[in-house]
């Protein structure tokens, strides 16, 4: 457990955490204030199967896991589902629109989705950075083991 929590990254990458853990987490939530337009409306219309159930479960997976982001604990773990779950937003709404509208089109609507991924990403690879709850499990302790 020990390996995942540990970072070398800068303070700065709070940056990126504020960034990508507060677009998850207002997007989850959005989903329960206004489900017809963001959540289970949103998933029946596009076709996700089980709408009730699924939008349900990605808006407390987008607030649990922007949370971990935002706190920066167990960031890499956090950002697995976060990906995933934009891999699936990209697959059922921008791919589509790319053979409907054309590449222009689907690139306005993507960019969030295309930033959200990178930044899911960045913080897999290089953990939450040094002003994390992450960081601050794994320094050594002064003195002792």
């Amino acid at each position: 457990m020990r390996e995942i929590l540990t970072t070398s990254a800068p303070s700065a990458v709070v940056l990126v955490r504020l960034i990508v853990g507060a677009v998850f987490l207002t997007e989850g939530v959005q989903k329960f204030l206004y489900p017809a337009a963001l959540g289970v409306g949103r998933f029946a219309k596009i076709g996700i199967p089980w709408p009730g159930l699924s939008a349900t479960f990605v808006a407390i997976v987008e607030i649990a896991c922007g949370l971990l982001i935002l706190l920066g604990f167990a960031t890499r773990m956090a950002a697995i589902p976060l990906i995933i779950d934009m891999l699936v937003a990209i697959a059922t709404t921008k791919v589509p629109m790319l053979w409907q509208k054309g590449f222009w089109a689907m690139a306005h609507e993507a960019r969030t989705d295309w930033s959200m991924i990178l930044g899911a990403t960045f913080l897999l690879i290089v953990g939450a950075g040094a002003a994390s709850i992450d960081a601050r499990l794994t320094r050594p302790k002064l003195g002792g083991k």
